[in-house]
């Protein structure tokens, strides 16, 4: 094993991991790039964890007057391009601030927030304003102490930039990051239009005929609808996780990823890193989320035997998700459970959304789990003439351990929801015809997968008493020699008792239901509960896929 690298976890400041010599992938050919192309905005929208941020961080420590670059590029891609270093390395003044925070319950937390943010950002440039008018001491104090109208905010990155040029003779450079998070919150809690008046109007104010603006370069997760935002920038480009351009500088690239495994001395795990953090697709790049692969490294370097988990479901908004769980409207049942087989949905991809909207057709919300990361395109893909449809997958174990925890669990738990008072009377009747046909519609909203079995049917059957004033017992995981579900109606001391099986074949259901009665005889499951009970039905319970059939004593 080699020695311990100094792995940049949770570290998203360019300056902080070159100072300290913490392990850095060179992604500073971004830079060339960068200003190779033709633009004055430039949107770059990736899923979070996935590098902009310190993107952002590595433009404002090359750019930025007073960064002391010349160190910190020293020996990367970027400092032996010496040409371009002299002309741009430091010599212009940055606005870098990043909209992450910005959220809220209600209108006033998020604005709340903002103008804090605002603050700060104008602290950090007190120099741009040593010199000022009345009027300009008036508005810098507002903004300082976090007292700005609706109106400073509007036009407060405009203001700023204007400062920045009178101060340093130098066109401004402005980074913005996680822009749409404003937004996304807003949608969620209801003060959208509120917002995005705001939102709108720093972005036209800072990017539309600004003559200080040298360029900027915005992140976000979302394309949002120019047409919402961005209305009037000029030279406008927008780079997503579509386009093949810039796609190796967010993430990281099969090489990156062995050669960050070989300095580790864990180059035998490629192929377990590959199978869970992999997958991804940016443009015509197979792309791995750098955020799981240095937080795994990391464990891995503790503890080889560590198992491989989760690190992204908690960095993400599974919100997301939710929303297709409950739309009512939308049968993508199947869908799911293709994905959750391995399989693909073919899709309609929308490039311009509003969040306003974007929860209103089904191709949005897969446009939308496509853009966060959740489904990637898959490697092979047959593209219609004018209309942009791709063939979405899950990319890798990780993400799919988030289906399967979540969106799974969502679909089951809405059975809750939805009136049962018909089944349970069946079932208190046992009439084993009825309880079979409900259970099955039943199924048929809900959503499985092949490695589902009985746990999957012990905790669906739960469900189905759970929060209806039953008191239910489930056995299997416990292994004991007991009832797989016992359902306890105690007020009218009657009890319940259900034996499962499972089987791959349809034609053996009522073989299996039939075992699982005699399993229930033969084992005297009802014995222990023939002193408190007046009524006990015991039910043997056969599944496959999405058919099932249940079988009482009376209909042996």
């Amino acid at each position: 094993m080699c020695a311990a690298l100094r792995l940049p976890i949770g570290i998203d400041s360019f300056e902080k991991i070159r100072s300290n010599g913490s392990y850095y992938i060179d992604k500073t050919r971004f830079i060339e790039e960068l200003l190779n192309d033709s633009f004055e905005v430039m949107l770059f929208t990736r899923p979070r964890r996935f590098g902009k941020t310190l993107m952002l961080q590595t433009l404002e420590s090359f750019f930025g007057i007073g960064k002391e670059g010349r160190q910190l590029f020293e020996g990367l891609y970027i400092s032996e391009k010496t040409e371009l270093c002299d002309e741009w390395m430091n010599n212009y003044p940055v606005i870098s601030v990043s909209f992450k925070d910005i959220e809220g319950s209600c209108f006033d937390d998020a604005y709340g927030m903002l103008c804090s943010v605002t603050a700060r950002m104008y602290m950090k440039h007190s120099e741009a304003f040593e010199s000022l008018s009345v009027n300009e001491r008036d508005y810098y104090g507002r903004i300082v102490s976090e007292k700005a109208s609706e109106r400073d905010i509007k036009n407060s990155l405009y203001v700023l930039s204007s400062a920045l040029y009178r101060y340093y003779g130098k066109r401004v450079i402005v980074l913005i990051d996680e822009y749409d998070v404003p937004l996304a919150k807003a949608d969620e809690n209801g003060y959208y239009d509120r917002m995005l008046g705001i939102v709108r109007s720093i972005f036209s104010q800072a990017l539309k005929g600004n003559d200080t603006l040298m360029f900027a370069v915005v992140t976000g997760c979302l394309r949002v609808a120019r047409e919402s935002i961005f209305t009037g920038a000029n030279n406008f480009k927008t780079n997503t996780v579509y386009d093949d351009k810039y796609s190796g500088y967010f993430g990281f690239t099969r090489e990156e990823v062995g050669k960050l495994l070989a300095d580790a001395g864990l180059y035998g795990e490629q192929e377990r890193i590959k199978r869970w953090y992999d997958g991804y697709r940016f443009g015509n790049t197979e792309i791995y989320c750098p955020w799981d692969v240095i937080n795994c490294v990391g464990d891995l370097s503790e503890d080889p035997s560590r198992e491989l988990k989760n690190y992204w479901k908690n960095t993400s908004h599974n919100s997301i998700i939710r929303r297709f769980v409950d739309r009512s409207d939308l049968f993508v049942n199947e869908k799911f459970e293709s994905l959750l087989n391995g399989g693909y949905v073919r899709t309609e991809i929308c490039d311009d959304l509003t969040y306003d909207v974007m929860h209103s057709s089904e191709e949005n919300l897969w446009t939308i789990l496509y853009m966060t990361g959740y489904l990637t395109m898959a490697a092979e893909q047959s593209r219609e003439d004018g209309v942009k449809v791709l063939n979405l997958v899950i990319p890798n174990e990780e993400i799919k351990l988030i289906f399967k925890e979540t969106v799974v669990k969502w679909f089951r738990d809405r059975i809750i929801t939805v009136d049962r008072s018909s089944l349970f009377k069946a079932f208190r009747e046992g009439d084993a015809e009825t309880v079979s046909d409900i259970v099955s519609d039943l199924l048929f909203d809900t959503i499985s997968y092949h490695d589902y079995k009985e746990s999957y049917y012990h905790a669906f059957l739960t469900g189905i008493f759970t929060g209806a004033g039953y008191a239910v017992e489930s056995n299997f995981e416990s292994g004991l020699g007991r009832p797989d579900i016992v359902v306890k109606d105690n007020p009218s001391r009657t009890v319940i008792i259900i034996e499962v099986k499972y089987t791959k074949n349809a034609r053996e259901l009522h073989a299996e239901a039939e075992a699982a009665l005699e399993q229930i005889s033969a084992r005297k499951y009802t014995e222990g509960f023939k002193r408190l009970y007046r009524n006990i039905l015991v039910y043997g319970a056969a599944f496959c896929g999405k058919e099932c059939l249940f079988l009482t004593d009376r209909d042996r």
